[in-house]
């Protein structure tokens, strides 16, 4: 009987997380979304699509965030999912209750006095599974009217918020890639090419030139699927992007393109124009940098530093404050450094984000597929009927052989499809290390087992006997989790160091050997422009340059060239080449050589422009990387007076005081009625949790500071892993010679 009791008070909990699990996972899962777009088409589909303004400015923002679904399927699936929170908030919101209730030991009887009396049916609340039905949908009724409601209309407007900051990023991108973009543009319209194949060609290249290519690729789908002209297609993506720049060029295109003026100079003009508002950009965010350094260092170094201070010496005086310090050490410090971290990366992402670049090479080309996806299936693989109405024997016989054919076709994707999924496994396997340089997450693989077994072998002595006393109950339970942590934090401070080390060498690495390339490409596609002006071929260009001086990319340079002397053609060779540097610099020079020599053989004037370009990129780099220079020191520095103030407080102040609170209640015991004043308790001060407090707070804020440092100091959180493992060595050092 309890038992079925059970079942049935809890049977609505169960359901409603049923119902609420594919909601859940509409966004990481497709088979949920395919879900909740059938459920929720039938219900809200009719609804969604009457004409009114919300409508069409829901569309406007869709369409700005790129959401590759129809308005109906999206804004039926919310009001679906805001629904299904509203119920699930409405049933949670009554156990929520429950609980809350029950662990405040609030009985019935008390609920029920202090409630009117019609109202007193709500004291049966610390017991859901035994209410009865009126009163479960009388608490449903409240629950629904509070929790409910909050989470329905917070779904709802989520999901739509969600749009906007997706459309804010895509803002943040477009501007960020675009001054490489009208590069290209304008390169390739100096080269011959048509327009509309400038145009083209920058669609295939999104992975390249990123997400301003992205956005006018919309562009090119409009004029080749529909039949939409130029100008038009060029307004109509002004009006759709969310960026202002990429409107006002795609604008001012547009008008002349009607006008007939010159589309070189006018590109040209717009060229120049984004390179001096990367400098203006650049110059802000310098500004804003020290800004948010000086804020930094305030708030989160020299504040959390003066509040462990003061709650140090009001714990050793007055009363115990570890419990605080501990909330300040490893809740409140980690916190807000994320949330600074994240806050200037979204104040800053529109400079820090660099043109996009392959860096996996170009992807696989696509086969053509006809009907069902058999690529030997045409339009015309009907079998022709004979003029009585059937089937020719020997035409069913050759469509039974295309039968067979297309189920053969079909197993070979299938075994196409399971070469990719094994192939990249066994790509990454077969070159490991360059698997870790590119990916340094993937150096866990053999950083954790080091650092496994360096906590492994430090369980000695100590570490077992914590063990026992806390399992055992011998003494407090405090004092017992106190010599667990104070054995074994050690042990985690060195394979962390370990975990961290191992990223960080790989990213550096890599990072280095981009950096190097980079460096060398302005003065290749010089040398490369200057040989082309002299007359002499592409072929003829890469013969020349194979032995010339071009560091790192020289060794590159000379494997292209080897590759056309073993017959390979000019522009799989550039792909070879841009696969094996992974550097974006490299991506969009090989890609604007490819398509240039397309169009006609005389590229220099393409090369000049990639030139200047890569050169102007690697200047503005070069100065930021000068400035952010100062940010870092502050960094460092600021670390270090917090560590030093820190070990002051380890080694010199809590003995003091100690030794002073020991003496005063000697004193006490030999002069009676003497008021020793508040030194008098200083005797009973808990030193080691105080000791281990700060080798921990200290750790966290030199992972902390690190993390930022990388990211005030090198653009990129990151790049701050490195300087996170030398904080935290350095923390490790002092704490292990006290």
């Amino acid at each position: 009987m309890v038992t079925t009791e059970f079942l049935v008070g809890y049977a609505p909990l169960v359901v409603v997380t049923l119902l609420a699990l594919p909601v859940a996972l509409v966004p990481v899962n497709r088979s949920a979304r395919l879900l909740v777009t059938r459920l929720s088409l039938p219900i809200f589909g009719r609804y969604v699509t009457q004409s009114n303004p919300r409508r069409r400015h829901q569309i406007e923002r869709m369409r700005a965030a790129f959401v590759g679904e129809s308005h109906r399927v999206f804004a039926s699936q919310t009001l679906f999912i805001a629904a299904v929170a509203g119920i699930a908030g409405s049933v949670y919101g009554v156990y929520l209750g429950a609980v809350i209730l029950r662990s405040l030991s609030i009985e019935q009887e008390a609920i029920r006095t202090a409630l009117p009396d019609t109202l007193g049916f709500l004291a049966a609340i610390v017991q859901v599974p035994n209410l009865s039905l009126l009163q479960l949908f009388a608490l449903l009724l409240v629950a629904g009217a509070t929790v409910g409601s909050a989470l329905s209309l917070g779904a709802y407007w989520g999901r739509w918020q969600y749009l906007d900051q997706r459309a804010r990023a895509r803002r943040i991108e477009i501007d960020a890639s675009l001054p490489g973009t009208v590069a290209f543009v304008y390169a390739l319209s100096r080269s011959g090419m048509p327009f509309q194949g400038v145009l083209r060609t920058l669609a295939r290249n999104q992975d390249v030139y990123g997400e301003a290519a992205r956005e006018l690729s919309v562009t090119v789908r409009d004029i080749d699927a529909f039949g939409t002209d130029i100008l038009t297609a060029l307004q109509d993506t002004a009006e759709r992007t969310p960026s202002e720049n990429l409107e006002e060029f795609a604008g001012n295109l547009a008008s002349v393109l009607s006008s007939g003026q010159s589309i070189s100079d006018f590109l040209h003009d717009q060229y120049e124009r984004f390179q001096e508002e990367a400098e203006a950009q650049q110059r802000q965010y310098l500004e804003l940098l020290s800004t948010f350094a000086e804020v930094y260092v305030t708030v989160l170094v020299a504040g959390p530093l003066f509040f462990i201070t003061v709650l140090v010496v009001i714990g050793l005086v007055i009363q115990d404050t570890l419990t605080l310090l501990r909330i300040v050490s490893y809740l409140a410090i980690p916190l807000l450094t994320f949330g600074f971290v994240v806050y200037v990366d979204s104040i800053t992402e529109s400079i820090t984000i660099d043109t996009r670049g392959s860096t996996d090479g170009r992807s696989a080309p696509k086969l053509d597929v006809g009907r069902q996806g058999d690529p030997t299936t045409t339009a015309g693989d009907e079998p022709p009927q004979r003029s009585d109405g059937g089937v020719d024997t020997a035409q069913e016989g050759s469509a039974t052989v295309r039968s067979s054919a297309s189920v053969t076709a079909a197993t070979n994707w299938e075994r196409l499809a399971v070469y990719d999924r094994v192939g990249t496994v066994r790509q990454r396997l077969s070159d490991p290390i360059g698997t870790v340089l590119r990916q340094p997450a993937y150096s866990l693989v053999v950083t954790f087992p080091i650092g496994l077994l360096i906590i492994v072998l430090s369980i000695g002595g100590p570490t077992r006997e914590a063990i026992a006393a806390l399992t055992s109950g011998s003494v407090p339970a405090t004092t017992a989790l106190l010599l667990l942590v104070e054995a074994i934090d050690g042990p985690i401070v060195q394979a962390t160091i370990v975990l961290l080390a191992g990223i960080a060498v790989a990213h550096e690495v890599n990072k280095r050997r981009v950096r190097a390339i980079e460096a060398d490409t302005p003065d290749f596609l010089d040398r490369m422009a200057s040989i082309n002006e002299a007359g002499v071929t592409i072929v003829g260009c890469f013969g020349r340059l194979a032995d010339a001086e071009l560091g790192r990319l020289g060794d590159e340079i000379s494997r292209v060239w080897r590759d056309i002397r073993w017959g390979s053609r000019v522009g799989d060779a550039l792909v070879g080449l841009e696969r094996r540097a992974r550097a974006p610099a490299v991506s969009r020079a090989v890609t604007l050589i490819r398509n240039a020599m397309s169009a006609s053989g005389d590229i220099s004037p393409v090369l000049h422009i990639a030139a200047d370009e890569a050169q102007e990129i690697r200047r503005l780099r070069r100065e930021r990387r000068q400035e952010m220079l100062t940010y870092l020191i502050v960094i460092y520095v600021s670390f270090f007076v917090f560590l030093g103030i820190v070990g002051a407080l380890t080694i010199s102040f809590i003995p003091a005081v100690e030794a002073a609170g020991q003496s005063a209640s000697g004193t006490a015991g030999e002069v009676g009625g003497v008021n020793t004043g508040v030194l008098g308790g200083l005797q009973t001060v808990q030193t080691d949790a105080y000791k281990l407090l700060f080798f921990h707070v200290s750790s966290i804020q030199g992972v902390c500071s690190g993390l930022v440092a990388g990211q005030l100091g090198e653009g990129n959180v990151i790049d701050g892993v490195k300087h996170a493992t030398v904080l935290l060595t350095i923390t490790y050092l002092v704490f292990a010679l006290l």
